[in-house]
């Protein structure tokens, strides 16, 4: 089974205080263990950085420990990089559906997970991605 991992799934699945670790960690230890196929849009592996070395915690991640974190637990995952097309693509859509600001970003992952012809597109923001389309909501799952 393909599976895209949204930013926040694996940001929970790192973060032991995470109010959805618990249900964010076994997905990546399915992909570490060869159990599904597990995918990331290149555009997540910024976006998992930029959160992991400004959340708030006790004891901040420094950007060296966040990119520990991110080449180590995420080796066994194929990186999907979208081209100039995919992002007219992601325009043409967010513009139809008069999508403005930030959801441009969820609009890149969900591209991401058609081009690989995904299963699952896992996410922790599912109204988020539901909106972006009868392709994208048939595939969009909470875990």
């Amino acid at each position: 089974m393909k599976v895209l991992f949204d930013t926040n799934i694996v940001v929970a699945s790192f973060l032991k205080h995470h109010s959805h670790h618990k249900l964010a960690l076994p997905w990546l230890e399915k992909t570490k263990n060869n159990e599904i196929q597990g995918y990331l849009s290149t555009h997540s592996l910024s976006e998992i950085y930029s959160v992991l070395t400004r959340i708030p915690l006790p004891t901040p991640i420094s950007s060296k420990q966040a990119q520990y974190l991110i080449t180590t637990n995420l080796q066994q995952f194929t990186f999907v990089s979208l081209d100039s097309p995919d992002y007219f693509r992601i325009l043409g859509r967010v513009a139809q559906l008069n999508i403005t600001g930030g959801g441009i970003f969820d609009a890149i992952i969900a591209e991401a997970a058609l081009k690989i012809k995904a299963d699952v597109l896992l996410t922790l923001n599912l109204k988020h991605f539901v909106r972006l389309g009868d392709d994208i909501q048939s595939i969009a799952r909470s875990p």
